[in-house]
């Protein structure tokens, strides 16, 4: 589904990424982890199209389509979804009809008419159910006096809503408490399926206890130093990142 081919990219003159490969397949879940500073969300958001990004070399291709020169909204009307570290405040705009407007615009890009209200509800409550969301929370402006958990549960629900083919959550369970991770966790566990793929990226083992890993990569320096399986994770738990760090300079 995603494949990175020697990714090399830059903010203001400055090279962040130094040569990333990496593969995601249909079905599965990979993890990122790695020190502050290691490229980590950097990665995500040229997954996304985020464009103070310069992509010097290598690409990143969807489904076998380059994405190069593809917006951001063109990126996620083909299916990425990026759940943001800081979720922007949108006062006057509901949860619901901010909802409806990505969804319709979306239908519009793939040459589809409106979603039928009715039929929008219907999916809107089906959605709302299935994550535990109390239907006053919809009616709400988005993100505006949100706690940490609330934003991180809306992410979620747009997560459902627009079922993208490929979903990067840039450190989902920053701030959360362990109620709020385990929502929020057990709601990326009930979307995930045999057609979509989700990056998780993250400093702790403690999300992938809920949502487990078939690959984790430890980023270091721009550069994928270390992938494994889930056990990897543990290990960095155990021996923090000093150990990846050293074994990357010998």
């Amino acid at each position: 589904m995603l494949k990175i081919n020697d990714l090399h990219a830059s903010v203001e003159d400055k090279e962040i990424l130094k040569g990333i490969n990496l593969e995601v397949n249909a079905g599965e879940v990979h993890a990122i982890m790695g020190p502050n500073g290691s490229g980590k969300s950097t990665l995500a958001s040229v997954i996304a199209g985020k464009e103070e990004f310069e992509v010097t070399k290598g690409n990143v291709v969807l489904e076998g389509e380059d994405l190069e020169d593809d917006s951001p909204e063109e990126r996620a009307h083909k299916g990425v979804f990026l759940s943001f570290q800081y979720p922007v405040e949108i006062p006057g705009v509901s949860v619901t009809n901010f909802m409806k407007t990505a969804i319709n615009e979306t239908r519009k890009a793939k040459g589809l008419e409106d979603m039928p209200a009715n039929q929008m509800l219907k999916l809107i409550r089906e959605k709302a159910e299935m994550l535990e969301i109390d239907r006053k929370f919809l009616s709400r402006s988005l993100n505006q006096g949100f706690s940490g958990g609330e934003k991180k549960r809306n992410e979620i629900f747009q997560m459902a809503m627009l079922e993208p083919k490929l979903a990067i959550l840039d450190e989902t369970d920053s701030g959360l408490d362990i109620d709020a991770l385990r929502i929020v966790a057990n709601g990326v566990n009930k979307l995930k399926s045999k057609d979509n793929a989700v990056i998780v990226i993250t400093h702790y083992q403690r999300l992938l206890e809920y949502i487990v890993p078939d690959f984790v990569h430890v980023l270091h320096n721009g550069k994928i130093v270390k992938s494994g399986g889930k056990e990897l994770a543990l290990e960095l738990e155990a021996k923090g990142y000093d150990w990846i760090k050293n074994e990357a300079t010998v």
